[in-house]
């Protein structure tokens, strides 16, 4: 990393070329990735399958796009992030043709699980611009490019509209396919694209912070335990929010009667907070530090997911005069959407505050380190459907997918704040066992 105050400033236009142009990637991916989500009822429709079948075909391009993010990340600290994304660009097209070619259910899970390979590009962003990007600024350009998680709403809005505006049958004699699988062949052609705007693009030379280290070196770091609690801080903002965004349209139609468009627009409220504000997290961790920005970001998870965990119902005294309902609570959409609005705030906010501690405490393996976080946090997003699902089954509550999210949190929260404390303590040990005032000290 270059520290010269003369050659930042040399360097900033391609500084600035690198960012905007993998944030852009990235939305593009992150798009590619997530695209089932949209796609699954014309799918589910044209090849007769279960909800069990169609959950796996998401399932798996999550599962896909989370394994190799460790890896990649690692290839781009020593290979150079223009290279791996590039790459990753071109490859990624390969699937998402085939998956527009699909025949049937079998060839379709395969290509999706090719095609969430799109999902380890976070990675190979984070570790590039890492590599570009002072200590000072790395926050506000790593929530920048984090940002392309608005990606997630990119097929909501457009692939509806395609979809029926795109005759079954396609063009030029069915070379450009209709209907559904109009979206992913318009993603190839973007893709490949995008890839040679990447190349050309971005600097001739790349900057390399693992060129030339041995591998045992590179992944020495993953001993530290810290590595491992920031992975559950990620988890909880990142894990949580894909979970969430594939769960909620299903819990706005089961619990309050909407219809899908409109379940699917009242999710987007909690993406878009959750993707935009993450540069915003990434100014605030630069300017107050991520640990604190961190406080934050789990309160505001904490306190709506107590509220939203709560059963409606009331509370029966019984007296002399008969028994009397008291304190009964009912929980209307427009108050659950804004609850569910605050905690897409704080995941937003708290995405970018975890990466600031990677950079920070781990300069030159951000892409080994990096990976291993973002490969657990999108874990999460695999595994956290499930478990919601099993809460809710288990006690007939809805309600139980918050106090899931809420004893997340709740856990990464506590194991921040022993931290905190223990930090404090070696800092000022003659003050570990120091409770009571003495003197004239303020409380």
């Amino acid at each position: 990393m270059v520290h010269d105050p003369v050659q930042l400033e040399k360097e900033r236009p391609e500084r600035l070329r690198v960012l905007w142009l993998s944030t852009l990637g990235f939305t593009l991916m992150f798009a590619v990735w997530l695209m089932f989500g949209v796609l699954g009822v014309p799918i589910r429709k044209e090849f007769g399958l279960t909800d069990v079948q169609l959950s796996w075909i998401s399932a798996v391009a999550i599962l896909n796009g989370s394994l190799w993010r460790m890896v990649t990340g690692i290839l781009a600290d020593r290979y150079g992030g223009k290279l791996v994304f590039t790459l990753m660009l071109f490859f990624t097209a390969i699937p998402a043709y085939l998956v527009s070619r699909a025949g049937s259910y079998q060839e379709l899970l395969l290509y999706a699980f090719l095609v969430g390979f799109a999902g380890n590009a976070f990675s190979v962003g984070i570790a590039w611009n890492s590599a570009w990007f002072p200590k000072e600024q790395q926050g506000f350009a790593l929530g920048l490019f984090g940002a392309g998680n608005v990606g997630a709403s990119v097929t909501k809005f457009i692939g509806p509209a395609l979809i029926a505006s795109v005759p079954a049958t396609g063009y030029l004699g069915g070379l450009v396919p209709g209907g559904w699988r109009f979206i992913p062949f318009l993603y190839a052609v973007l893709l490949v694209l995008m890839g040679f705007v990447m190349w050309f693009g971005t600097p001739r030379r790349d900057k390399r912070p693992g060129q030339g280290r041995p591998l045992w070196e590179m992944l020495r770091p993953l001993r530290h335990i810290r590595v491992w609690r920031f992975s559950l801080y990620y988890v909880v903002v990142f894990g949580a929010y894909v979970a969430l965004s594939a769960w909620l349209p299903k819990y706005y139609v089961d619990v309050f009667g909407l219809p899908l468009h409109q379940a699917a627009l009242l999710t987007a409220l909690f993406i878009f907070p959750a993707s935009l504000l993450r540069p915003v997290g990434g100014y605030f961790s630069d300017r107050l530090g991520a640990r604190r920005v961190m406080y934050w970001t789990f309160w505001s998870i904490l306190i709506p997911s107590a509220i939203l965990m709560m059963a409606e119902g009331h509370i029966v005294l019984y007296t002399k005069g008969g028994p009397k309902e008291v304190m009964q609570f009912t929980m209307n959409v427009w108050l659950f959407t804004f609850l569910v609005f605050i905690i897409g705030v704080g995941m937003g906010i708290g995405k970018a505050a975890v990466y600031k501690h990677i950079p920070t405490y781990f300069p030159q393996d951000v892409g080994a380190v990096g990976g291993l976080v973002g490969m657990l946090g999108a874990l999460g997003g695999f595994f956290l459907p499930p478990l919601f699902a099993y809460a809710q089954a288990w006690t007939g509550l809805p309600q139980m997918t918050f106090f899931v999210l809420f004893l997340l949190t709740a856990i990464a929260f506590l194991w921040m704040h022993l931290t905190v404390i223990q930090l404090l303590q070696q800092e000022a040990k003659h003050l570990k066992h120091d409770f009571e005032l003495k003197g004239d000290r303020p409380c």
